[in-house]
């Protein structure tokens, strides 16, 4: 190798992965056809907003969803036209009162946060496991108050939130237990799947997690009364034929969550090749946890005993003291020699002006508000501390929902990564 190719490419050398990879497409001719075949029965949307069995949606989407409940082993699975619908809903079946609290994560997609909104609830964070990155079931403890109706984690990355510790402080309190598992469909916790140690969970079928249907949701439950609740609320909350059906609609309104007919068609085809794509990726994190072990300063994605992660992101973190260099520096080193989709930190929700400023509806501090305690409930820096560490300074992450990724391309992001360890003291020149 000469000197310009072993040279850092930050400094001026050649890179190790020269062109960008394949992305991850996993819509094929399958999918096409189950679309096709929609298109040509002409039904692409059969819901009726009134009483009957067009309440629950055409052919394609009831279809779906018996297979979604068989696959994860679910007494309900309800089809939904986003994650964010579905989030919304399950903290609607709830029937919270304005001022009620929620206590959810900082690091998650800001919808798990604002579905609490929504519904005119307030989200109390708390702070995160170092080793897992979900919710910390020690933190969730300390932040429960008598306002305090439901606890909202999210199973961050591909791993399980601490489900059974998080089920314990639920029923001590008398609280409802819903999950995020946008990015984790597939994973095990115990004897099941991830999302179904829950009162509500769920998994997104946006394009770019490990199945989809451009846009869409999936919500489990085995709770009878709480399915009926998401079924009415994804259709308006118009099924009122009976004076028992007026009563259990009372302070829940209804949307149009509805997932279309060919979305649902090409998502059963997708349902088929999740365990594929599940496998795919956990090879992948194998060949990475062996390539990348050894290496100071740089710890790899923890997995509890247990469970098994999807690796939706590879989380990594890094002793940035221990490498004596700041994590934009190698950052940048490993950018320059081609390493895709690299993550510096997760978004801190509890920072961002929405709750900062508490400007959720209108501008006069609702639902805080309608809190007896809302003045006391402030968002600020060091509030969660270790999410707040990890995202300023030693969080890493490949975001391996981007890439399809085969072992040759590993090879490459690990010869990469060594590269750059192997030349820090140059860096730190």
């Amino acid at each position: 190798m000469n000197a310009s190719a072993s040279a850092l490419a930050l400094l001026g050398g050649t890179p190790v992965i020269d062109a960008p990879l394949a992305p991850f497409r996993s819509i094929g001719e399958e999918e096409a056809q189950a679309a096709a075949q929609v298109v040509r029965g002409g039904v692409l949307s059969a819901y009726i907003g009134a009483a009957g069995e067009a309440f629950l949606g055409g052919p394609a989407v009831r279809a779906f969803e018996a297979k979604a409940a068989a696959y994860f082993g679910a007494r309900h699975a309800i089809a939904v036209n986003s994650w964010t619908s579905g989030l919304i809903a399950a903290v609607a079946a709830l029937g919270l009162e304005p001022g009620d609290e929620v206590i959810t994560t900082p690091w998650t997609m800001a919808a798990t946060a604002t579905a609490i909104l929504h519904n005119n609830a307030i989200p109390i964070f708390a702070d995160i496991d170092p080793q897992t990155f979900n919710i910390d079931p020690a933190a969730v403890e300390r932040l429960v108050t008598p306002r305090t109706r439901a606890i909202l984690a999210a199973d961050i990355f591909g791993l399980s939130a601490d489900m059974r510790a998080l089920r314990a402080i639920a029923d001590c309190h008398g609280l409802k237990l819903l999950t995020d598992t946008a990015q984790s469909p597939g994973a095990r916790y115990g004897s099941g799947f991830a999302g179904l140690f829950a009162d509500i969970g769920g998994f997104s079928l946006n394009y770019h997690k490990h199945i989809h249907c451009g846009e869409g949701g999936i919500l489990v439950t085995d709770d009878d009364r709480l399915a009926a609740r998401l079924a009415m609320i994804r259709n308006h909350a118009e099924a009122v034929t009976t004076a028992q059906e007026a009563s259990e609609l009372a302070g829940m309104l209804g949307y149009n969550f509805r997932l279309g007919e060919i979305e649902a068609a090409i998502a059963s085809v997708q349902l088929d090749r999740l365990e594929e794509r599940v496998a795919s990726r956990q090879r992948v994190a194998a060949q990475l946890n062996a390539g990348l072990a050894g290496l100071s300063g740089l710890r790899t994605p923890q997995v509890a005993d247990g469970s098994t992660h999807v690796y939706y992101v590879y989380g990594m973190v890094l002793d940035t003291q221990q490498l004596g260099l700041s994590r934009e520096r190698l950052l940048a080193a490993l950018r320059a020699e081609g390493v895709p989709g690299l993550m510096n930190g997760y978004q801190n929700i509890h920072l961002l002006p929405l709750f900062r400023h508490k400007i959720a509806h209108g501008t006069t501090g609702f639902p805080w508000t309608a809190s007896p305690r809302g003045d006391a409930i402030t968002y600020a820096p060091g509030l969660c501390p270790v999410a707040e560490e990890l995202h300023a300074r030693s969080f890493l992450g490949l975001a391996l929902c981007l890439c399809e990724y085969e072992p040759q391309d590993v090879d490459r992001v690990i010869e990469a990564f060594r590269k750059v360890w192997g030349q820090l003291d140059a860096l730190r020149a």
